[in-house]
């Protein structure tokens, strides 16, 4: 069972996506996961054999556990009576999500009509009758593909037990966080005129659905800030940081039932513009239509929270550990601002910063700040 965060201690398998005997590569997608939060699909991180499904859908085991077997090549092994192994047996990484093609789950025995546990959930969230729906599975087994088909969505609002749950989850990591964490907090007005007018240009010379609006020049603006101070990107673990090589944004995305999840959208510092819009609005989806992939939970190496679509000029967070640093967006509002010895009204956001004082200080925090500025007020760099 993959770690997918800080406030996570246990996962229930709701649907395997693979059987025994099935060929899988890396990244490939092989068994969907529930925990508090979320419901997230579970990539592999090795090439082989499904040798066996040690831990059965429905089934509640800690983070660690051992999911199921997997054996080299192509030829079969020799049975085995495996069990499954203590928690800390196994802490697998996760790799970038890869495209794959799900394989139907064995029916559920004794179910009329033979439905997986996952779809069975979903049905019920979902107000979808069973009996009407026709499923494509094995022995005409009911998936998760004949419910969304059936009831002609791509999401499903939370059940009011999921919301409480996911409630409890963010008050402990949060209460664990601010406990923990030395925070310290800064704010600065960011002159947004350069960046505005260089977006509407640019987006005369695009198609409209290939448009930018102003979130992805920030998430931009906040990866490749990092470059200059790589202290706010990385993790506390053990008593020191560790930087990461890589900027994994977790964007902040507020769900329609309530709550809030912040998953990673990957290599943000490497990424185009249009890229970097692409991948947000897709990762904003599969968010609150509950199809996230488990690398996308477990290494978001710096966060980025943008309140401002919901009328809010100033936001000040709470860092996820073991991150180390938090940025907020606020609102963009005209404002008078004084330049070159005149003062006119411009459009002005404030930005925010919680960081950890273990491993950073006002003075670099103050210039992490600066170096987004800079940036956002050359956006043609971006």
């Amino acid at each position: 069972m993959p770690s997918l965060g800080a406030d996570m201690d246990f996962g229930t398998i709701t649907d395997w996506r693979v059987k025994p005997g099935d060929t899988v590569k890396k990244g490939d997608i092989v068994a969907v996961v529930e925990t508090q939060k979320a419901t997230m699909e579970v990539e592999i991180f090795l090439t082989g054999v499904i040798d066996q499904i040690v831990v059965p859908p429905g089934t509640k085991v800690p983070v660690g556990t051992v999911l199921a077997l997997l054996r080299n090549g192509q030829a079969p092994a020799p049975p085995a009576a495996a069990a499954p192994l203590p928690p800390t047996s196994i802490a697998a990484p996760t790799p970038p999500p890869r495209a794959a093609v799900p394989v139907p789950m064995a029916p559920t025995a004794g179910a009329r009509p033979l439905v997986s546990p996952f779809a069975r959930r979903l049905a019920d969230e979902l107000g979808v009758d069973l009996a009407a729906v026709a499923g494509t599975g094995p022995q005409g087994a009911i998936r998760e593909e004949d419910v969304r088909q059936a009831a002609q969505v791509v999401s499903a609002a939370p059940a009011e037990t999921r919301r409480v749950a996911m409630r409890a989850a963010i008050a402990s990591l949060m209460a664990r966080s601010k406990r923990e964490i030395p925070h310290y907090y800064l704010a600065t007005d960011i002159d947004m005129s350069s960046a505005l007018a260089w977006m509407a240009d640019e987006n005369l010379k695009r198609p409209v659905a290939e448009r930018l609006i102003p979130a992805a020049l920030l998430l931009k603006a906040a990866a490749l800030a990092v470059a200059d101070i790589p202290e706010m990107n990385g993790f506390y673990i053990e008593g020191s940081f560790r930087p990461s090589p890589d900027v994994h944004v977790g964007v902040a995305v507020s769900l329609r039932g309530g709550g809030l999840i912040a998953p990673a959208l990957h290599d943000v510092e490497k990424k185009s513009l249009a890229e970097v819009m692409k991948a947000m609005l897709d990762l904003v989806q599969r968010t609150r239509a509950g199809m996230l992939r488990t690398s996308e939970m477990s290494d978001p190496t710096i966060t980025v929270t943008n309140l401002g679509e919901r009328g809010v000029e100033t936001v000040f967070g709470v860092i996820y550990a073991p991150q180390v640093a938090l940025v907020g967006f606020g609102k963009i509002t005209e404002r008078p601002w004084a330049a070159n010895g005149m003062v006119g009204a411009r459009p002005v956001l404030q930005a925010t910063l919680a960081a950890d004082h273990r491993v950073s200080d006002g003075h670099r925090g103050g210039l992490y700040l600066a170096a987004i500025n800079r940036r956002l007020q050359e956006p043609e760099k971006l």
